[in-house]
């Protein structure tokens, strides 16, 4: 009986290397039966197996694909069975598989090695072809295509895959694959590979935390061995502008933001862009550059749902703007396309255009705000700080103002109307250049608008810029609003490392009074460590009291004042 199994294993695994000769087979057999592991095993086939003799070289990410047979493959000639290949294709190299020649289910039993990688692959994709003659074009029997980001790499060790194609699916066809993908480098691997994303970048990226990490992955449901590189502050532009954060990896862009209770989640690889461009700020980006990401057609349709725009050909359409950083962030997303995604005279033909247009770069440094004594200090608190992503935590808020107005709830909410009456108010409370957007249905009973303004010197010695996103809501069981607030700070020390939540409840007295209750709480969503953060919150807090206290005695003047007015 143990003689019968282990004889079946022998020959689940054996593998024959077309090209090979008996030696190697006649080595390969007793040695078979030592191996359980799938790590042993992808030891093993490192030493004997490769591509019709072609063996990996190199160090770092080390693909080994076992190609062990086919079921239901379709016949293109209703005369003859096919004669199927399958051609594995890998970061731009290929692979192929020797000739089964009328076979519908064929056993290979192949070894297949791609040379060491610096950068983990993101997809493996797999055609099976009928071969017809040196001369013919070959005819598809189907495709497929393994996304490892999206995979577990324990599960790609034993598994049949199906293919894609009209044909294979009505014939249900499938390859039987075992897939392993190993570092050979350990550890060393991420501080090599973020070493040589510095000298593109031209700043310090520093090695994330396994919680870091940890968490970036959960975000994302990604597998253990992707990484964060870094992770900024934006705007994803749709229909209206959304305040999240874009993440960035060896494999990936991400976008995530949960806004309001609501949570926009998606990413795409990088060999899926077409193209990044820059565009010039406008009045319509608040005077921020903004990041368009084009993907290629039909590529990364998971991630729909973040696109402004979807062209004729399929071609997804990504815009992010308002960054805290924009100089960092645009140079991390070039550099890491150009790592993953392009071929040399691609990257070649980007470095040109980038030397031709070097002048109209709208390029931002974290302290470009500051003059003088203000622009050293602030460079010396951000490079202070590490900056480790923190994850999702629920943000702790507490009461900074309350009090009773005299005051109807419906004048009241003229501070968020976008009238005349609201720029003046946030003018005397310091807020410059007051903008808004119109209020939007976001939901039933449910409104969105955009903010922006710039801080008076009198409040801020480095000047900065506010974005924010609003939601007004009817109070559900009294006569009343609430208006939600999620604020964002530019050109600000730190200010990539937190946003602001602010939620104002004005609620009517009732029928005997005129006047209504203001009650605004407040707190901050740390999005990176740092260790002034009492200081910060302190500052804010206090800031926030006198803003709101001023916005309010406004309120109640220009009520006064208005009745006075009226009266005969």
């Amino acid at each position: 009986m143990e003689y019968d199994t282990r004889k079946k294993e022998e020959e689940y695994w054996k593998t024959k290397l077309p090209d090979e000769s008996e030696d190697i087979l006649e080595m390969l057999n007793p040695t078979v039966r030592e191996y359980s592991t799938s790590k042993e095993l992808f030891m093993l086939l490192h030493k004997v197996g490769g591509d019709h003799g072609i063996k990996a070289t190199g160090d770092g990410w080390l693909l080994t694909v076992a190609l062990v047979e086919g079921t239901n493959l379709l016949t293109v000639n209703s005369c003859r069975l096919s004669d199927p290949y399958v051609v594995f294709t890998c970061n731009g190299k290929t692979r192929t598989s020797s000739i089964k020649f009328q076979k519908s289910d064929p056993r290979w039993n192949e070894i297949f090695e791609f040379d060491a990688m610096d950068d983990p692959p993101s997809t493996l994709d797999i055609e099976v072809y009928d071969f017809d003659g040196p001369f013919d074009e070959a005819v598809s029997l189907g495709h497929t295509q393994i996304n490892f980001v999206r995979s577990n790499i324990s599960e790609l060790g034993d598994m049949w895959v199906p293919l894609q194609g009209q044909l294979a699916q009505a014939c249900q066809s499938k390859l039987h694959l075992r897939i392993f993908l190993n570092n050979t480098r350990g550890s060393n691997i991420m501080k090599e590979y973020l070493t040589k994303m510095e000298k593109e970048v031209g700043k310090k990226i520093k090695l994330r935390s396994p919680q870091t990490n940890s968490a970036f992955q959960k975000l994302f449901k990604l597998p253990p061995e992707e990484f964060l590189i870094n992770d900024f502050t934006c705007h994803l532009k749709r229909r209206m502008p959304l305040q999240g954060r874009l993440f960035l990896s060896a494999r990936i862009i991400g976008f995530y933001s949960d806004l309001f209770g609501h949570t926009t989640n998606f990413y795409f690889l990088w060999e899926d862009i077409e193209d990044v461009q820059v565009v010039p700020p406008t009045l319509s980006s608040k005077g921020s550059p903004v990041v368009v990401i084009t993907l290629h057609p039909e590529r990364g349709l998971d991630a729909k749902h973040g696109a402004k725009t979807q062209d004729a050909e399929g071609r997804l359409k990504f815009h992010f703007q308002s960054f805290v950083s924009f100089n960092v962030a645009h140079r991390t997303i070039m550099a890491l396309w150009r790592a993953s995604a392009l071929s040399p005279e691609q990257k070649a033909e980007i470095a040109d255009e980038e030397s031709d247009d070097k002048n109209q770069q709208m390029l931002e440094d974290e302290s470009s705000s500051v003059k003088s004594d203000d622009d050293s200090k602030n460079r010396s608190l951000q490079s202070e700080e590490s900056g480790s992503f923190l994850g999702l935590e629920d943000v702790s808020i507490s009461v900074v103002y309350s009090s009773v107005l005299s005051v109807p709830s419906n004048f009241v909410m003229e501070l968020f109307s976008g009238s005349e009456l609201e720029r003046r108010a946030m003018d005397r409370a310091h807020c410059v250049n007051y903008s808004t957007s119109p209020w939007e249905l976001e939901k039933t009973d449910v409104y969105q608008r955009q903010t922006y303004y710039k801080f008076d010197v009198s409040v801020s010695r480095y000047g900065g810029e506010v974005t924010s996103s609003q939601q007004k809501s009817r109070l559900t069981d009294r006569n009343g609003w609430l208006v939600e607030e999620v604020t964002t700070l530019h050109g600000v020390p730190l200010g990539d490392y937190f946003t602001l939540h602010t939620k104002y409840q004005i609620e009517d007295q009732g029928s005997r009074s005129t006047g209504c209750k203001v009650v605004v709480y407040f707190g901050i969503a740390w999005l990176k460590s740092t260790k002034h953060k009492k200081t910060i919150t302190k500052n804010i807090h206090v800031n926030l009291q006198d803003r709101m206290t001023i916005m309010f005695s406004t309120i109640e003047k220009e009520f006064v004042s208005g009745k006075q007015h009226i009266q005969p």
